[in-house]
């Protein structure tokens, strides 16, 4: 098989493309032909040594693939060879052969590409999971999403859509707010001319957000927490900001680790506010919860509700540029690896 490999902490050109022996599947799993593996932000910040729960280097990572199944291992029930699906990988699944726990393969819709089978799972799943199982997001809801634009920022609108009266904030450069404004976004703000925080008083008349899904980190936590109504809720899911340029820079992840703020429980009390975080990495362990979850994604995908978009596709030889065009914040939806 090939597989993507992180060489060492630094910019694009440490990754590599290399020949390894096809894996086995242990009892309880499957193997499956990787037809194309999802990039994520956390395997750019992998790739830069900022992600501190990647495996120690050199490694593939990767999360989420498509493909299909040519081997099954004992035990396993309702999985067969020839299987066209869709599989969570907790690292490895930048590689053209992956093996994977039965409980998180899943049978791809007959109208589901192997595109959009990969680029559904790391993405939707965490949307989901803040919006409906941590936020619980609610009818009239005024929501602001950060990043509206990338891959769990559309996932997240597409949700957002199906909910009465829920009035949609997303940042993104403005060269997206027409692809925003087709997507359900009703307020797409250019963080890069405006100061999100203001424009978004000002067109709540200065009430706020119900709801913030930030991916951001640091001050941008406290920015977020001032900005949220009574009853407001703001879910961290991320810590982008400690990422500036190609490579990890200590000055920079320092001055954004000694910004975030400290909330008490006596400070959310007296403010009437909530904070959560979101990891899905330190979920794995929770199958039902998570097979739950990806089962209503796939009913939602039958049923119209959601439809993966894909920004672009790049082979295993073009890992490096697929990762600058990510870390560049280019990318309007998903970018996939071809294996």
């Amino acid at each position: 098989m090939r597989a993507i490999v992180i060489t060492k902490a630094g910019g694009p050109g440490v990754l590599q493309v290399v020949e390894r022996p096809d894996p086995e599947p242990a009892p309880g799993e499957v193997r499956v032909r990787v037809a194309f593996a999802g990039l994520n932000f956390a395997d750019v910040m992998a790739r830069m040594g900022l992600y501190p729960d990647a495996p120690k280097l050199p490694c593939t990572v990767g999360y989420e693939v498509s493909g299909v199944i040519d081997r099954v291992g004992a035990g396993v029930d309702g999985l067969t060879e020839g299987d066209r699906v869709l599989a969570l990988t907790r690292f490895g699944g930048q590689a053209s052969v992956v093996c994977a726990a039965a409980g998180q393969v899943r049978r791809l819709p007959s109208a589901m590409s192997l595109e959009q089978g990969a680029a559904l799972p790391v993405t939707y799943l965490t949307a989901f999971h803040m919006l409906h199982r941590v936020a619980r997001v609610r009818r009239g809801a005024r929501v602001l999403v950060h990043g509206a634009g990338g891959g769990v920022g559309v996932a997240a609108v597409q949700l957002l859509r199906r909910e009465p009266d829920v009035v949609i904030f997303g940042t993104a450069s403005a060269s997206k707010h027409d692809f925003l404004r087709e997507l359900g976004v009703h307020h797409p703000i250019d963080y890069r001319a405006l100061d999100y925080a203001t424009e978004v008083r000002r067109l709540t008349g200065g009430r706020g957000v119900d709801l913030i899904l930030d991916p951001l980190g640091g001050p941008d936590w406290s920015k977020g927490y001032d900005l949220l109504a009574p009853a407001g809720h703001l879910c961290a899911f991320g810590f982008a900001n400690m990422h500036a340029g190609a490579t990890r820079s200590l000055g920079r992840v320092l001055s954004q680790i000694v910004r975030v703020p400290r909330w008490s429980p006596m400070k959310l009390m007296d403010d009437n506010k909530a904070v959560s975080g979101v990891n899905m990495g330190h979920l794995w362990g929770e199958l039902e919860l998570l097979q739950g979850e990806i089962d209503e994604l796939l009913s939602l995908y039958d049923a119209g509700v959601i439809e993966p978009v894909i920004d672009s596709v790049f082979p295993f030889e073009q890992a490096a540029a697929a990762h600058e065009r990510l870390e560049s914040r280019k990318n309007a939806g998903k970018v996939l690896l071809k294996a």
